[in-house]
């Protein structure tokens, strides 16, 4: 969460839960792989979290291209039944390397648009989310034949009108996982760890969690989150999460 000079924690980073394709599935987690969907399938994505909840799309409209829309629910008091904050995002990923195995490889995205946080009574405009522009770059590695897979994601954020002297934020953004098939193909026990460092600093957190994919078209995850640092008032804490694959109908060219 990023620190308000005001004293408000309002967010940067941008949440980039959408990990598209085996073996790096995984909806409620910060970082992302590679991966970019056959041209036409598009994905529906919900989480429902103690802090967190989400709604989120995405659209393979043409080969090696995602286009996102998502929209975050933020709550940070014990009023289930309560709403503290929301933020969006708009995104888009391609896919320019990727191994024969099809296994690992890299990606660009680049956005606007904020993930989940608790937004600063003045600043409780929708709008506002789009003072950041975003850009960042998922890269995957498989290791001991596939049973692990590590994600990778630098990226920079910029954000204007930022605190009162409403200057020019500048972030270096970060998040790494690691997924662990112990046991099965289909399971995987999962962690993270992700954060920026910058003008405007967010406070590192970890996810662990357990992801299960028992066909194609669905994948379930459980996950527990946790600041770092601070009190303990911000941490993400549970999250379920459920992440859907449409028939590849959804594209302008390059349809299967």
């Amino acid at each position: 969460m990023i620190r308000h000079p005001r004293g408000a924690m309002v967010p940067l980073a941008v949440l980039t839960a959408v990990l598209m394709g085996s073996p790096a599935l995984a909806q409620q987690f910060n970082s992302d792989s590679w991966l970019s969907k056959d041209p036409g399938v598009a994905t529906i994505i919900l989480t429902a979290g103690e802090r967190n909840s989400t709604f989120m799309t995405t659209f393979s409209l043409l080969p090696k291209w995602e286009f996102t829309v998502a929209s975050f629910l933020y709550n940070d008091d014990e009023n289930r039944l309560t709403v503290d904050g929301y933020s969006t995002t708009v995104y888009a990923k391609y896919m320019f390397l990727q191994n024969t195995a099809k296994t690992g490889g890299a990606a660009v995205k680049f956005g606007t648009g904020l993930r989940p946080g608790e937004v600063a009574e003045e600043e409780t405009d929708n709008q506002d989310a789009f003072r950041t522009l975003w850009a960042n770059a998922p890269m995957t590695l498989p290791l001991l034949n596939n049973k692990v897979s590590v994600d990778l994601m630098p990226g920079v954020s910029m954000t204007s009108n930022f605190g009162e002297d409403e200057s020019v934020a500048w972030s270096f953004t970060y998040s790494g996982r690691v997924a662990w098939y112990a046991w099965s193909p289909t399971t995987s026990i999962v962690g993270e760890v992700f954060g920026s460092e910058g003008q405007a600093t967010a406070i590192p957190e970890y996810k662990l969690g357990l992801r299960w994919e028992p066909n194609p078209s669905v994948v379930w995850a459980v996950t527990y989150g946790r600041e770092f640092a601070g009190d303990g008032s911000n941490n993400a804490k549970f999250e379920a999460g459920l992440m859907l694959f449409t028939p590849p109908i959804w594209c302008f060219r390059g349809c299967k």
